[in-house]
């Protein structure tokens, strides 16, 4: 059934896992791209764009829109990010430079290949471990320890306290239930904060060679990074460094299965595997949305939006949007050109880009050279979110 504006409310987390929104976006992409939204539940209400030109214009604009009030609507319509100005992706200006420059050290292509063979070798043996066992849960079983091994190996996260990161990080933005609530999601949140407090104070007098030591050695202008923002960027990399690329993962997976022709087109080498990677973000695209701040007046697609207003990016919509991409309904492995906006734009582009394309390509290629069949065995089940979207778990059997 199509939804209308009349019988839609985005920030309900189980309209996402539940619906298929596609008509919805579309309908608002070619009648309202530029669209004020009031949610059912009476809160702050916000504007919800949905063409790729217009989003893309915003993530660029930086005269007119800001992230350091919050960068997702949640945040935003509870009156502003917690970790506002002291969390890199919600820090704009000088700021932003100099905290980016100090990560970049580790997430630029050349730093992320250092790990490169690492990930490669995992994957690898996650894939063989499942074509043993002959069926698997790929979301679990392969798309889960990948990204959690490679962000928990650049942190310095102890082997032993890994999975119990996992459980706190993948229910603070989503979950596996409609039931898990808001104050479940703080709760788990907090014990994220606490853990990097207490690893942050160890790595002062012992540093080693990971993240949290580069942080807390870290000087710009003479100064270190202050208490909250090493545990805010902590907290922010085992987030973003996780759940996001598990979602594409899993989702890729999916897409096979629903795909015979480009998995054949994987599988004989018809596609290259970095154009697979491309068309897998575009097609899963995890983060849904992100959103920003006007600062100041500003028109939009005939639109008048005012300094104060809540603005809305939905990723989901702009990289189906037939005015950027051929056939954009269309799992293409082969797509060129494939300028998705998963990974966000302007300043706040992806820190992680080259770790998620490389997760994934791990994947693929391992997939490509290993498994001849892909079969489901089972639904694919949806985690819950307003903000994440994907799949928590793919059973499938592998030969």
């Amino acid at each position: 059934m199509t939804r209308t504006l009349d019988d839609i409310d985005l920030t309900d987390r189980v309209l996402h896992s539940t619906e298929d929104l596609s008509e919805f976006w579309r309908d608002l992409r070619h009648t309202k791209p530029v669209h004020w939204h009031q949610p059912a539940d009476g809160g702050t209400g916000f504007w919800v764009l949905t063409a790729y030109e217009h989003i893309s214009a915003v993530y660029r604009d930086t005269k007119h829109f800001t992230s350091e009030r919050g960068n997702v609507m949640d945040a935003l319509r509870a009156g502003g990010d917690s970790a506002a100005k002291r969390m890199l992706s919600l820090t704009d200006g000088r700021r932003h430079t100099d905290v980016r420059s100090i990560l970049m050290k580790t997430f630029s292509k050349r730093g992320v290949e250092q790990v490169g063979e690492r990930i490669r070798g995992i994957t690898r043996g996650l894939v063989e471990q499942a074509l043993e066992r002959g069926t698997c849960d790929f979301a679990m079983d392969v798309a889960a320890p990948i990204p959690l091994m490679a962000i928990c190996d650049l942190l310095g996260v102890p082997e032993e306290d890994r999975w119990r990161i996992f459980d706190l990080t993948s229910s603070m933005v989503a979950s596996e239930t409609p039931e898990h609530t808001q104050k479940d999601a703080w709760r788990n949140k907090n014990e994220v904060l606490f853990y990097f407090a207490n690893m942050a104070e160890g790595r002062r007098v012992e540093p080693r060679d990971d993240i949290v030591s580069l942080l807390t050695g870290a000087q710009i202008s003479g100064s270190g990074l202050t208490e909250d923002e090493i545990i805010f960027n902590c907290y922010s990399l085992i987030l973003g460094g996780g759940e996001t690329t598990r979602m594409s993962i899993g989702g890729a997976v999916v897409a096979l299965v629903q795909h015979p022709d480009q998995w054949r087109a994987l599988k004989n080498g018809d596609v290259s595997v970095d154009s697979a990677v491309e068309e897998v973000l575009r097609w899963t695209t995890p983060s849904m949305h992100m959103a920003r701040t006007a600062v100041a007046d500003v028109e939009i697609g005939g639109s008048s939006i005012r300094a104060g207003d809540i603005v809305t990016l939905w990723n989901v919509s702009a990289n189906r949007d037939e005015k950027a991409f051929e056939l954009p309904d269309a799992f293409n492995l082969a797509r060129s050109p494939n300028k998705h906006v998963t990974l966000g734009g302007g300043s706040h582009f992806c820190l992680g880009a080259h770790l998620a394309r490389l997760e994934i390509n791990s994947v693929l290629t391992s997939l490509r050279d290993l498994v001849s069949e892909i079969e489901p065995v089972g639904e694919p089940r949806r985690i819950y979110s307003n903000f994440l979207g994907g799949v928590c778990h793919v059973p499938v059997a592998l030969r």
